[in-house]
């Protein structure tokens, strides 16, 4: 996988959604995770979190957008449902990556919406679960940043198996090839 990501959410209220964002969070590699905003008595990982994602990825609970602090370079890309947003299959991943959700029962807040490099959305008929949600986007970047093959034309797996990565030989500081490797 190349890159790095994390994943949070601002305004959240609900200990089970926080636990499984978390969870989902670990399982799919990310550097870090996130609360912008959130409630105080849910900053800890609840039960569902069966993973003890703390224990193996930092995080951060940032009380407003004004005291995040992203890594330089890292992009922030909004998942919200408005006309703006680009669609998700159809969105490029930033190499380094934060995304951050809304609340349950609300939307990303305009000064989070101006803060986002990218606003996303999962073009679904309706808004899903904030815990889902965060999901379907880091499998979309997990699919997007490894190195799978091609999707098979008709059903079942791919004819052509995707060539191995083959890394080239030691460069001197000159930028001439190192004589005899």
């Amino acid at each position: 996988m190349r890159g790095y990501f994390a994943v949070g959410a601002e305004g959240l209220s609900k200990r089970m959604n926080l636990g499984t964002l978390m969870r989902s969070a670990h399982a799919f590699g990310a550097s870090f995770f996130f609360t912008v905003d959130a409630e105080q008595k849910i900053r800890r990982a609840p039960k569902s979190d069966t993973s003890k994602s703390p224990g193996h990825l930092p995080t951060f609970d940032w009380d407003s957008v004004d005291t995040m602090d992203l890594p330089r370079g890292c992009q922030l890309v909004g998942i919200e449902l408005t006309d703006e947003s680009i669609d998700l299959p159809s969105f490029g991943h930033p190499l380094q990556a934060a995304y951050v959700l809304g609340p349950e029962r609300g939307s990303l807040s305009p000064q989070m919406l101006e803060r986002c490099d990218h606003v996303v959305k999962i073009p679904t008929k309706f808004c899903i679960n904030v815990a889902m949600a965060g999901a379907i986007v880091m499998y979309d970047r997990h699919r997007a940043m490894g190195r799978y093959a091609d999707r098979a034309v008709s059903s079942g797996a791919p004819t052509v198996e995707r060539s191995k990565h083959v890394s080239g030989g030691p460069i001197s500081r000159t930028g001439r090839i190192v004589p005899g490797n």
